[in-house]
């Protein structure tokens, strides 16, 4: 009996037919994985700097400001988060980098991509001032303010929303988990 090489045309299609299978599982998966991940990790970077420069205002003992920031170095004004921020010294609390004596701390780069995500505060808040205490403050007082990240494609599965509250708590949350304060 002469051995059998190679693959029969119905063995080959059989195959073809599992993988077509799991591609078209595994692709919407790792779309879905990738996307989360990104959107996570944008939103913990201004957590991250948020929670650093409350920190650095308590061991200071004078205020530190986070603010948009388009160039690394000045307070943009804006309300989009997505173009960068910087985190700063703020030795008088005016929420603007003084050469003289403010000192700037950490710079985020913005967000990169064809389409950048949208990272937008609610009310306008474009920065956040931590006193000597830790408590959280804006230009116009402070209520909880919410900073809302959304893909780019628009889908809200992957929004993710970012919390500060006046006593200076800094938390995440995502759409599906609440739907109310994470629209």
């Amino acid at each position: 009996m002469k051995a059998q090489k190679g693959f029969t045309l119905t063995e080959l299609i059989v195959v073809s037919a599992i993988v077509a299978i799991l591609l078209g599982i595994g692709v919407p998966s790792y779309r879905y994985i990738t996307n989360s991940y990104r959107m996570s990790g944008e939103v913990n970077s201004l957590l991250g700097d948020l929670q650093y420069a409350r920190a650095e205002a308590i061991k200071e003992g004078q205020p530190v400001t986070v603010c948009t920031s388009a160039d690394g170095a000045t307070c943009a004004g804006g309300n989009a988060w997505s173009i960068g921020w910087i985190v700063f010294s703020d030795a008088n609390g005016n929420r603007t980098v003084d050469a003289a004596t403010d000192t700037v701390l950490h710079v985020q780069a913005p967000f990169t991509g064809t389409t950048p995500d949208s990272f937008v505060a609610a009310g306008a808040v474009g920065a956040v001032t931590f006193n000597r205490e830790g408590f959280a403050t804006t230009v116009a007082g402070f209520n909880t303010t919410t900073v809302r990240l959304t893909e780019q494609s628009g889908n809200g599965a992957w929004t993710r929303c970012l919390s500060i509250n006046p006593v200076g708590m800094v938390s995440t949350m995502t759409h599906v988990m609440d739907p109310v304060n994470c629209p």
